[in-house]
């Protein structure tokens, strides 16, 4: 079974192009060092009547939206090889904006064995 890093952060709406363009870089290199996949995925939907919302979750504020990621790996084992590869990988931080485009206080990060895979 495959395993997964989850994230879950929330990104000023204003900031998104800036995080997008971060992520991109971030996609590529961890792509480059083995991930199956990689995804970063902005709320679109979120006004659900059924559980708890993202937003409400995540605790939004005006003019901000959420950002739920996932990376994919083999294993945990793979994840841990392919993260020590992309820590030192010079290209990640490269044109790295001085102050991140979200508040890293606020991210929700974990890794996740694979309970369901088809």
């Amino acid at each position: 079974m495959s395993y997964v890093d989850g994230f879950v952060l929330v990104v000023p709406k204003r900031k998104l192009a800036i995080y997008k363009k971060m992520a991109s870089r971030a996609a590529t290199v961890w792509r480059d060092h083995g991930a199956l996949d990689y995804r970063e995925c902005v709320g679109d939907d979120l006004k659900v009547k059924m559980g708890l919302p993202f937003p409400k979750l995540a605790k939004t504020k005006p003019g901000e939206t959420v950002v739920f990621s996932y990376i994919v790996y083999k294993s945990r084992a793979h994840r841990d090889k392919v993260n020590a590869k992309v820590m030192k990988d010079k290209r990640l931080f490269e044109g790295m904006p001085k102050e991140m485009p979200f508040d890293m206080k606020r991210m929700a990060y974990g890794g996740f064995k694979t309970l369901v895979e088809f």
